[in-house]
């Protein structure tokens, strides 16, 4: 397209949260360009490795590089992307990553994260905290396996004396049957039912007649 520019190169190109294996290139557009993504340039000084990154459609001012040799010397250059083209690129940035000992506690090791590092995430826990959450999750684990047996325990004896009670016969008071003619007669004793014979006196009457 005639009269069609490309965006200036970016300035003030730095690399910053230096890593053992990683490292983040940061950058900024010139106002007034129109920009719709990057291009990196990145370069060991002994020669032996060269990497292009490219990413369109994205605003971002940043970038991560990530599988990098530990206390190694790189250089990278960033380049803007327009929509009619590439911006020159920028004056290179050299640096050096860190020995593995410069930012790692003895005992941990490098997780090789980039990513997460360069967003500024919580990086990977250490042994000792894992350790104090498991053994967190254990005690709560057991507590509630104590809890549930213990609710067994109660729900089944709650159901052996519901059962106990059904099982128990009811006392039922049974009537005694007397003979009249045999002169016997119920008599009640605390609450119980006894038979007794009534013995009658017997009486003899002497009419005299004059």
């Amino acid at each position: 397209m005639v009269g069609a520019t490309v965006p200036a190169a970016p300035v003030n190109v730095s690399v910053t949260q230096l890593r053992a294996h990683s490292a983040m290139v940061t950058w900024n557009v010139p106002q007034g360009d129109t920009v719709i993504g990057y291009a990196i340039s990145q370069q060991r000084q002994d020669g032996l490795m060269q990497r292009s990154i490219r990413e369109v459609n994205t605003s971002s001012h940043w970038c991560v590089l990530w599988d990098l040799d530990e206390d190694t010397h790189y250089s990278v250059q960033v380049q803007s992307v327009g929509p009619h083209g590439d911006s020159p690129p920028s004056r290179a940035v050299h640096f050096r990553t860190l020995e593995r000992s410069d930012h790692y506690p003895a005992g941990v090791l490098d997780q090789h994260e980039p990513a997460m590092e360069g967003l500024g995430m919580t990086p990977q826990l250490q042994t000792g905290e894992l350790l104090i959450i498991t053994t967190v999750l254990l005690l709560w684990a057991a507590v509630i396996a104590l809890f549930c047996r213990q609710y067994d325990i109660i729900k089944d004896n709650d159901s052996s004396s519901a059962k106990e009670k059904t099982k128990r016969p009811l006392v039922r008071a049974t009537p005694s049957y007397y003979n009249a003619s045999a002169g016997s007669s119920p008599v009640y004793h605390n609450g119980a039912v006894r038979s007794s014979r009534l013995h009658r006196a017997s009486s003899s009457i002497s009419i005299i007649r004059v």
